[in-house]
């Protein structure tokens, strides 16, 4: 006999489910059925059958997280795939797509097979390893791309980096296209990213004296002001040049991080002409811009924007046009951030800030931000048998209580990476617990 858990007393929401005081059955790793009240009765008598009470939570799938960094090989100071495993259970993810850029690149579907199977082996969530667009991110050769299997490589990317030839992008996107493997785009005009890169380090140097004046503060963000309108442009363009390309190649263009109205509106036009194109949304670019943020720590690709571009990410999600929440969980150590390197740790704090964000502010259902962190990218990637509450699926279940208000402390992450935009912040909505393939991994 397989094993039985019963979750019980639970509010059940997926992107087509509210259920008040409802039950889940789990037998052995997959999802078996949702008992009647009669059912639960009686199996709550049954000492073959494990039980977890849920009074005042909500079981949703999963969260599926599209965008990744774990940092090994070749980075494990900042995270491992153990502490980023650990940091995606806590933060109630089951299923995580790492990026390619590690030491060295990840350019081959063995280096990928090679993360997805410890990934499997440590059993907190699954793994499912990128491979870059060109060969060791050099910007030339494509021609590793004809050796990948769909199946097991599902998404390819450059990020961290943006392929500088078109002709170079474009015949990777042709080879994506014949194989229908999803190739994600960090949009960024290289030249203009290059400009802005030594703003941003005035700004920093500014900024690191030991007592920065208010004239150096000042300073500081003029800098960052003019870096951040070059990397706008930078945004804006690349994502103008991919979603061409992409229409030329008919493949599946991905766009990571969106975060200007621009790019925005490039997504809309191109979905009503028909190009294959999905995006995703961060969610410190849900919650935070650029005019509140402190300057020194705060450095990220692409950097916080205004609130005007903020206000646009959030009505494309709500409106349908952005697909997908993806964390880009980039964790550094706190001399690596003291130093500027761009981006932070996000799996823990990534529900609470999406709850809170969109959901308490501005009227989003449970059931769509459901939608964006599990079905939507779940179905993008091809795994059909997770994302949903649905019998016979796969039993990646996340508990969490929508009514908790909690204060963010880096120093409690999982993740070796400490550092969080939203320290001492509060939030509403703490992960309980989360079951990966029926078998509890994280329990608060």
């Amino acid at each position: 006999m397989k094993d039985l858990l019963l979750i019980y007393n639970a509010r059940l929401v997926d992107k087509n489910r509210d259920v008040k005081n409802g039950a889940i059955l789990i037998e052995g790793d997959k999802i078996s059925g949702f008992p009647t009240q009669a059912a639960v009765k009686k199996m709550l008598g049954d000492e073959n059958v494990s039980k977890f009470d849920a009074s005042g939570c909500t079981v949703l799938p999963s969260f599926v997280d599209m965008h990744v960094h774990m940092r090994d090989p070749g980075q494990t100071q900042k995270e491992d795939i153990r502490t980023g495993c650990m940091a995606a259970a806590a933060g109630g993810f089951g299923t995580v797509v790492l990026m390619p850029n590690t030491s060295p690149v990840i350019s081959s579907q063995e280096m990928a097979e090679f993360n997805d199977k410890r990934g499997d082996e440590l059993g907190f969530c699954q793994v499912i390893q990128s491979v870059s667009i060109t060969e060791n991110f050099e910007g030339k050769s494509t021609a590793h791309l004809e050796n990948l299997s769909r199946k097991i490589v599902p998404l390819i990317t450059e990020d961290g980096h943006e392929v500088a030839s078109s002709a170079v992008m474009l015949e990777g996107m042709k080879i994506a296209a014949k194989k229908n493997i999803i190739v994600s785009c960090h949009c960024e005009d290289p030249d203009l990213a290059n400009e802005a890169r030594p703003l941003r380090k005035k700004a920093l140097d500014l900024l690191a004296k030991e007592n920065p004046s208010t004239k150096d503060k000042k300073e500081a963000a003029a800098y960052l002001k003019e870096a951040h309108t070059l990397l706008a442009v930078a945004e804006d363009t690349a994502t103008f040049r991919n979603i061409r390309l992409a229409q030329e190649a008919k493949a599946h263009l991905h766009l990571c991080h969106v975060s200007t109205a621009q790019c925005i509106d490039a997504l809309r036009e191109a979905k009503k002409r028909g190009v294959n194109v999905t995006a995703e949304i961060t969610p410190h670019h849900i919650a935070l811009n650029c005019e509140k943020a402190d300057t020194k720590f705060q450095i990220v690709n692409p950097p916080l924007r205004p609130e005007s571009d903020r206000q646009a990410v959030i009505k494309a999600l709500m409106d349908g046009t952005a697909d997908v929440i993806a964390t880009d969980h980039a964790p550094h150590t706190m001399e690596d951030k003291k130093s500027g390197s761009p981006g932070f740790s996000g799996l823990e704090t990534a529900f609470a800030t999406c709850y809170t964000t969109l959901c308490l502010e501005n009227g989003m259902s449970l059931k769509m931000l459901s939608d964006k962190m599990s079905a939507r990218p779940a179905e993008i990637l091809g795994l059909s048998d997770r994302g949903l509450l649905e019998e016979g699926l796969i039993a990646n279940l996340t508990i969490v209580d929508t009514e908790k208000v909690w204060t963010v402390r880096g120093e409690e992450f999982a993740s070796k990476g400490k550092y969080t935009p939203l320290e001492g912040k509060k939030v509403t909505g703490e992960i309980r617990a989360t079951f990966y393939r029926g078998k509890i991994v994280f329990q608060a």
